[in-house]
């Protein structure tokens, strides 16, 4: 006969989450990331999420409807502790009747916890969930089908800080920023009766199926991250990005041009000791990583994904580093400058 002496009863986390205090999640939309948590105790960390549509300007000369949570993709920045309760309210304000839920890669259970938060247009579902496993983690919308959800702009990250500074390598860092990258597949533009293209496109489903993006982003849109909203950092400075990769289809060769990854905590891993001074780290559909670097001379760093054809399909984004200039470390005949037609080196 089984022993289940050691095996909560059904009851057990209903008991736990009563003596937990609770706390409302600070959310944040990329490239923001929620402030660091200091508290070393456990709470019933309480979530809100609301499904909704949106019509995004998503190149410059086209818009799509994105699906969306808490209207902004990628979804918001979930910062939690391990031993929280994560106490997750999906809403659905969908108005096309699509039901969707959570897969979040952080829970242990049924399908991540798309098995209890499955919810219908108009309703709200809600599920608790025991954090375990520290590391960075994918969050998307598991509901059928699956890659649809996806490819039109359901994830997210939440980070699962350890419980205590013994348990990880994660080091403070001055600034700490928020990348997804992701893929979108969509028809080209129809014509009105004068021949005229329609500024808004529609997703391809044959597109996605044979693995060919019309665009390939960092959080979400084109020029996310460029030249008039570039992350921002000063020499002296280590920049910390929380990257992940949802996919629906491409691996990604994230690179930064100009610096290298100090420290790498491959696959969201925040207890192994990190990589150091790594150049290009590979994140699969599903998957995230952390990485730090020191910045040391002013100028543009630009994020890449280093299979560098997708920076034709608007895969760049750039950190701009400012301070002294530091000869006895780069320095030219001239000054740095962009090649005609560059977009690598604004």
């Amino acid at each position: 006969m089984r022993n289940n002496s050691n095996v909560d009863g059904p009851g057990q986390l209903m008991r736990d989450i009563s003596t937990l205090p609770q706390e409302k999640a600070i959310l944040t939309t990329a490239p923001d990331v929620p402030p660091t948590i200091e508290r070393h105790h456990p709470v019933l960390l309480q979530v809100s999420l609301e499904t909704t549509i949106k019509l995004t300007k998503l190149t410059s000369s086209h818009k799509y409807e994105q699906w969306t949570f808490n209207n902004t993709v990628p979804g918001p920045f979930i910062r939690a502790r391990v031993g929280d309760v994560l106490e997750l309210s999906l809403t659905n304000r969908d108005e096309t009747g699509n039901p969707h839920n959570i897969d979040c890669h952080a829970v242990l259970g049924p399908g991540g916890g798309s098995a209890v938060t499955t919810v219908s247009e108009g309703d709200t579902k809600t599920g608790r969930f025991k954090l375990l496993c520290p590391g960075l983690y994918i969050y998307h919308c598991a509901a059928a089908p699956v890659p649809v959800h996806i490819a039109n702009g359901m994830y997210g990250l939440i980070l699962v800080q350890p419980e205590d500074d013994a348990t990880h390598h994660l080091s403070r860092v001055d600034r700490e920023y928020y990348v997804m990258q992701s893929e979108f597949y969509y028809e080209p533009p129809e014509k009105d009766e004068t021949g005229k293209p329609s500024s808004i496109v529609e997703f391809s489903y044959p597109n996605g199926l044979r693995e060919e993006p019309d665009a390939v982003f960092f959080n979400g849109h084109e020029a996310a991250m460029t030249r008039d909203k570039p992350l921002k950092a000063r020499t002296g400075e280590t920049v910390r990005i929380y990257f992940g990769n949802a996919g629906p289809n491409l691996t990604s060769s994230f690179h930064v041009i100009g610096s290298n990854f100090r420290r790498l905590y491959r696959d969201g891993d925040l207890v192994s000791a990190p990589a150091q001074f790594v150049q290009t780290t590979t994140v699969p559909p599903g998957g995230a990583t952390v990485v730090d670097m020191e910045m040391v001379v002013p100028g543009t760093y630009t994020l890449v994904d280093h299979a560098i054809f997708r920076l034709e399909k608007g895969g760049v984004g750039y950190l701009n580093v400012s301070g002294d200039s530091r000869p006895e470390i780069y320095q030219g005949t001239d000054p740095p400058a962009p090649c005609v037609g560059c977009k690598l080196h604004p």
